[in-house]
């Protein structure tokens, strides 16, 4: 490779490195060329890359991101899964292609920030709900003990109005 190619490709890994919120680290091997060319495309409709890189040129494109630590989950042949958005839609859908497609495509690791993740931890990112669903999940947990206390300081109001109805009734006959 020329040196002024081998530049330009470091400053790309760079950015895209730079500006990732997850990284993940798979093997490709196996991986037919018309496979890799849906799983791409799958990721781009998330906001994704795939690109296969060269584990030399990504040091030095990990070095100049300020991103070292992506050197930990790269070994042998790879390819890294840029996530410049979700986080938990880039990890859902590799698992979802691997599993779909009994792919011999394998997650390696993540790095999400600065945390390294282990490959069990990115398949757990995977089988999390959705961002919607977690948050409604956190207001329904929030409405309960709010919920509660209403009922539990309403409880005496609502007998004394069910015994006045009463003497109400009692009155009328």
């Amino acid at each position: 490779m020329l040196r002024e190619r081998k530049g330009q490709i470091i400053d790309k890994l760079a950015r895209d490195l730079a500006r990732s919120n997850i990284i993940i680290s798979t093997n490709y091997q196996g991986l037919p060329a018309k496979q890799m060319a849906e799983l791409r495309n799958a990721l781009a409709k998330t906001g994704a890359e795939y690109h296969v890189v060269r584990n030399t040129l990504t040091r030095f494109a990990a070095d100049k991101a300020g991103k070292p630590q992506v050197m930990s989950i790269i070994e042998g042949p790879t390819a890294l899964a840029f996530g410049h958005n979700d986080a938990i839609n880039l990890a859902k859908v590799l698992s979802q292609y691997i599993k779909s497609t009994e792919s011999p495509l394998q997650i390696r690791g993540g790095l999400l920030g600065d945390r390294i993740l282990t490959s069990e931890e990115v398949l757990g990112l995977a089988s999390l709900p959705s961002k919607e669903v977690l948050i409604s999940q956190l207001i329904g947990q929030l409405q309960a003990p709010i919920s509660s206390l209403y009922n539990v300081l309403s409880f005496p109001l609502r007998g004394v109005l069910n015994v006045l109805h009463l003497r109400i009734q009692e009155f009328s006959e």
